[in-house]
């Protein structure tokens, strides 16, 4: 709920909208890329070369964004590698802070400082834009790395792999285009779509929302039901990133952002890929549902006013999957 304007902090919306209504998300600042000989990657400059030890990743797990990076460091064996800290969940006017009365809130590993913010000026103190997770700090540069998660998980995916050892690869170059697709549509509708819905301020701009994510909701459960995962039979990034906000649907989605057509427990394909995926080794270690739960209901203002954080319902998320 701010934003630095050259080096200052504003305490606004910290998200657009247009003239009609409709939330408008804006771009992340720093777009530099890991590599795993320190070259310059597809934006940004060279100089991040892929060291255990050297970044450090900072996360609200509430973030289905920066739920992405936690995932791909779990699966990627770089828990290691790339330590974390957890900002709390509660983001009101002065933004993330990294107050720590809150279970599973880490405060600043590196720096104790008391707001994320302060993170991205010290990465550039006349910085203007808002201030979002995650962020991939470099400890040698001491700067930010990137604030974008769809490359984060990009770098984590293969840049570290002579590190780790582990070459399980998400993003398959044979199948890239094809992602490529299947990515805009799931984040433009569903991703970014519930948020779409959920801070949409006139009835046009909800209405133009709901009705394409549950369009796309539909489509992916038969998609589900003719194959095993969204790409046919192996796991990809489509897969992690479409999994954090369904892991939100029922518990949050459904209910504050008025996305409550159906629940993920009506698509019976859905439900079962997403349980699956809940189960792969190291991922359910990354949710914290207390996190999401606090956050969505308490920082919200404009949406729950009196900050009321509900009992929701009680899902079992280790129930076989009878996914073979």
């Amino acid at each position: 709920m701010g934003q630095l304007v050259n080096g200052v902090w504003h305490d606004t919306w910290y998200e657009t909208k247009d003239s009609g209504g409709a939330f408008k998300r804006t771009s992340a600042a720093f777009r530099n890329w890991i590599t795993k000989d320190g070259s310059a990657g597809p934006s940004g400059e060279a100089g991040f070369h892929a060291e255990s030890g050297r970044y450090h990743l900072y996360v609200s797990h509430a973030c289905p964004w920066a739920h992405r990076t936690l995932i791909f460091r779990a699966i990627k064996g770089l828990s290691d590698h790339i330590s974390v800290s957890v900002v709390h969940p509660d983001m009101l006017s002065e933004g993330w802070s990294f107050a720590r009365d809150f279970r599973g809130s880490t405060g600043d590993k590196l720096f104790c400082l008391p707001f994320l913010r302060d993170i991205y000026l010290r990465a550039d103190p006349e910085i203007s834009g808002r201030v979002t997770v995650p962020v991939l700090w470099d400890k040698v540069n001491n700067t930010i790395v990137s604030n974008e998660s769809s490359e984060i998980i990009r770098m984590f995916n293969s840049a570290f792999n002579e590190v780790t050892g582990n070459t399980d690869d998400y993003w398959p170059e044979s199948q890239r285009e094809a992602i490529e697709e299947l990515n805009s549509r799931i984040y433009s509708t569903v991703n970014n779509g519930v948020y779409k819905a959920g801070f949409a301020t006139t009835q046009d701009a909800y209405d133009a929302a709901v009705g394409p994510l549950f369009e796309s909701l539909d489509w992916l459960d038969e998609r589900l039901s003719q194959q095993r995962y969204l790409m046919g039979d192996r796991v990809t990034e489509a897969d992690w990133r479409l999994l954090t906000t369904l892991l939100r649907f029922d518990l949050v989605y459904h209910q504050h952002f008025k996305c409550n057509r159906k629940r993920l427990i009506d698509y019976p394909s859905l439900w079962a890929w997403t349980r699956e995926l809940y189960q792969w080794d190291g991922v359910a270690e990354t949710v914290n549902f207390d996190h999401i739960v606090r956050h969505y209901h308490y920082s919200h203002e404009t949406i729950n006013p009196n900050r009321i954080v509900p009992v929701n319902p009680v899902i079992d998320w280790h129930q076989p999957h009878g996914r073979g």
